[in-house]
């Protein structure tokens, strides 16, 4: 649609303009610090993610502790490796007295990055167990959130 606009002291002086709208310029101004706000903000926001997994991982863990404190208050014992964190949930055919489920939801959750959690019976009970998450790669080792996260200091 056109406007019309007066320009100078004289009313009679009248022109017809463009139809509103952003130039091409304009457009790439604004997507270049868009661009630039995000190349700043984006590795900060993306490196506080994975640092926040790594603490749920880690509250996680400790939960599980807790339940597998108040299993072995209930049963004299901590699960078995072949039992496992399903213990928890599960009531194991070799137990008498089992007030579970021990943990929220009827389920043992997954890691953060969607991978079970891996229990391991200690043979020295030196601590009696030990759960593991693999990280973000879901594979033993690695470092960075791809790191293990375990309840064991190593």
């Amino acid at each position: 649609m056109r406007q019309r606009v007066a320009v100078g002291w004289r009313a009679g002086r009248v022109r017809t303009t463009a139809s509103a709208g952003y130039t091409l310029v304009e457009m790439l101004v604004v997507l270049t610090i868009i661009s630039l706000i995000l190349g700043l903000v984006g590795p900060r926001v993306l490196a506080y993610l994975g640092n926040s997994r790594v603490k749920a991982a880690r509250l996680q863990i400790e939960n599980f502790g807790a339940a597998l404190d108040l299993f072995f208050l209930d049963t004299g014992r901590y699960p078995t490796a072949g039992e496992g964190l399903d213990a928890l949930v599960q009531r194991p055919t070799s137990v008498d007295i089992w007030n579970g489920p021990y943990v929220k939801g009827g389920r043992v959750p997954l890691d953060p990055w969607g991978h079970p959690y891996q229990y391991r019976a200690a043979d020295d009970h030196t601590p009696p167990y030990e759960i593991v998450s693999f990280g973000s790669d879901g594979r033993e080792g690695g470092t960075g959130t791809a790191a293990d996260i375990s309840n064991v200091e190593r």
